[in-house]
């Protein structure tokens, strides 16, 4: 079996078509309990993030459109629409996919600080329910490792942006300088309290934070110095606001036409700035064709992206230096994990060899003092460690060749089927148990 990451991002599908593969909406233990009947993979870790849906799983080569499917069928979505949208990493290059993404160096804006704590947050809950094993265990926790190092160790994370802070620079473009302009923010999650940063540190004259959460939105307003406003009050809130970020986990929109064209009639030709942050979005497309309201969703984003890129250039070489170095090693170790096997079925042929010969010796051995007879089955013990070092030692700096050195061993010392015991086709195959959940399913 071999590692897979199969999925969806901003890279390779519109905001609509991301939006109707989103995970978050059902929540991940669902996805991975649906995707666990599949019977296709020994692990799996689902990933869902504001710009992308992925599953990392352990399966066969071609376990990658069943996952597909899965995708399909799990969305209700017809297979001729993900067509195309749907990109699939095996083995080293799955690794430096997730070492990309959670280093923020896959991000729709590069260096958004978020995605770490997602990727993290979606291995916990595969882990908690049993779903993640040696694998994804040892995957996960080096994108882990990759991510602090970008961030640690590059300038990637001096001035690190988000999308929230790059909604904000598309509001300085529309707008000039912030400062004795309002704003409202919708949502009172992560999002929603980045953006607020953001704002308070541009210097906005006023921000009212509104969430279905009253709770939630006066202890945002309060980190924040701004006011909070119930739900029903929105309406109002709207009519006074010269900027609107949305970042609620709804699932429909809450920002609609009809509420916005109430607002703009009191508003005469004082112009609104809309952006929409949230997948799937909470604004109606149709906000932005009324007169002077400006709507932007996640797409509208990638200009900023780009001239980030254009910034960081020397930042993303260096920090693609770091991924290099992180997927060599953990391409390495995968491939020890193969020949691992092979180790163990030569030790146990030559110590069979060892415990067959002292068998054979015992009526020559009987006249030995107990004292004797422990130093005979230490040397030869000795013995069959030193002739197995150097063996072992080459067979797991091989690299490339380690498969086919471990079959010429096999060849070479008869190492039968039943020495192999424990042996599996997973990436490096291990006599390691499954993971909790593996074999529960």
């Amino acid at each position: 079996m071999r590692l897979l990451a199969v999925g969806i991002s901003h890279r390779t599908a519109s905001v609509e078509l991301r939006e109707s593969v989103d995970f978050g909406r059902r929540g991940l233990e669902s996805a991975l309990r649906a995707f666990a009947t599949r019977g296709v993979s020994q692990e799996s870790v689902v990933l869902s993030t504001c710009n992308r849906a992925e599953i990392y799983a352990l399966g066969e080569s071609d376990a990658a459109a069943e996952i597909t499917r899965f995708l399909s069928d799990y969305h209700g979505i017809d297979p001729a629409v993900l067509e195309g949208h749907v990109y699939a990493h095996r083995g080293a290059d799955a690794a430096r996919h997730l070492f990309r993404v959670a280093a923020g160096l896959d991000s729709l804006v590069v260096g958004e600080p978020q995605i770490l704590g997602q990727v993290k947050s979606a291995y916990a809950t595969a882990s908690d329910l049993g779903f993640a094993g040696a694998i994804t265990h040892r995957l996960f926790h080096a994108a882990f490792a990759v991510g602090k190092r970008v961030r640690s160790e590059t300038g990637l994370a001096e001035g690190a942006v988000s999308v929230s802070y790059a909604a904000i620079e598309l509001a300085r473009k529309i707008f000039g300088d912030l400062a004795g302009r309002s704003a409202v923010i919708l949502g009172a999650g992560e999002m929603a309290e980045l953006t607020g940063v953001h704002l308070r540190a541009q210097k906005v004259k006023q921000m009212t934070i509104a969430s279905r959460t009253l709770a939630s939105a006066e202890a945002l307003a309060r980190q924040l110095e701004g006011r909070a406003v119930p739900w029903n009050g929105v309406l109002s809130a709207l009519a006074g606001a010269d900027i609107v970020v949305t970042a609620t986990g709804a699932a429909e929109p809450v920002v609609t036409r009809s509420m916005i064209d109430d607002v703009m009639r009191t508003r005469r030709i004082r112009p609104l700035f809309v952006i929409d942050i949230a997948v799937p979005r909470d604004v109606e497309p149709a906000v932005g064709d009324l007169e002077q309201v400006f709507l932007y969703h996640m797409d509208d984003l990638k200009t900023i992206v780009s001239e980030n890129l254009a910034r960081r250039t020397s930042e993303l070489a260096s920090a693609e230096a770091i991924v290099d170095r992180e997927v060599q090693r953990f391409a390495t170790w995968l491939q020890s994990r193969k020949i691992v096997p092979t180790v163990v079925a030569l030790r146990q042929r030559f110590e069979q060899i060892r415990q067959s010969e002292l068998r054979r010796l015992d009526s020559k051995l009987a006249g030995l003092p107990p004292e004797a007879r422990a130093r005979v089955d230490e040397i030869t013990r000795l013995i069959v460690e030193k002739l197995l070092l150097t063996p072992t030692e080459q067979l797991k700096a091989t690299g490339d060749d380690a498969i086919a050195y471990a079959e010429t061993l096999h060849r070479l010392f008869d190492l039968t089927a039943s020495e192999r015991s424990g042996e599996d086709e997973t990436p490096g195959g291990t006599s390691e148990p499954l993971a909790r959940g593996a074999r529960r399913r």
